[in-house]
């Protein structure tokens, strides 16, 4: 008696069903999604699963605001993309500030290799959606430097954005 084989093909797992925009801005996370939520019909709020990540110097949690439009079937997560992991450096030293942890910051980045950006707003869709004009509303807040979109190909650190 034979057994059937069955193959996968791994290939299938990297599907990329997600669009992926860049945000630079100087704005807090929670006025971001603010004036993201006046201009696109969607209601961004914050999401207590953060996103975390370890580092060699510790972990953090980027901030991550997410709305599920059911209508349409999409899921909008706008996640910060640069905080930074705090860590404590004990040395006795005998001197005037004696007893004291100094901290050393190290800057982490959800993305890496988009340290320019501030922001990133993910949209999950197996429907067609108008990225570009959704780009064109992002740029038209004015505390949005520039939104731009991120061709997935450039992403090398694609499982930080599973969540």
């Amino acid at each position: 008696m034979k057994m059937a084989v069955h193959k996968l093909n791994l290939d299938e797992f990297d599907e990329i069903d997600y669009n992926l925009i860049a945000i630079h801005t100087s704005l807090e996370d929670y006025r971001l999604a603010y004036f993201i939520n006046q201009q696109l019909p969607i209601n961004l709020a914050k999401n207590a699963d953060e996103v975390q990540i370890n580092i060699k110097e510790g972990e953090t949690k980027f901030s991550r605001f997410y709305y599920y439009d059911e209508e349409n079937t999409v899921a909008w997560n706008l996640v910060q993309n640069i905080n930074e992991v705090i860590s404590e450096k004990n040395e006795q030293v005998q001197n005037l500030f004696s007893n004291t942890n100094e901290g050393i910051s190290t800057k982490v980045y959800l993305l890496p290799e988009f340290k320019k950006a501030d922001y990133f707003l993910k949209i999950d869709s197996n429907n067609s959606i108008d990225i570009n004009e959704i780009k064109v509303i992002l740029n038209t807040i004015d505390n949005i430097t520039t939104a731009y979109t991120v061709e997935t190909k450039q992403i090398k650190s694609k499982n930080n954005l599973i969540f």
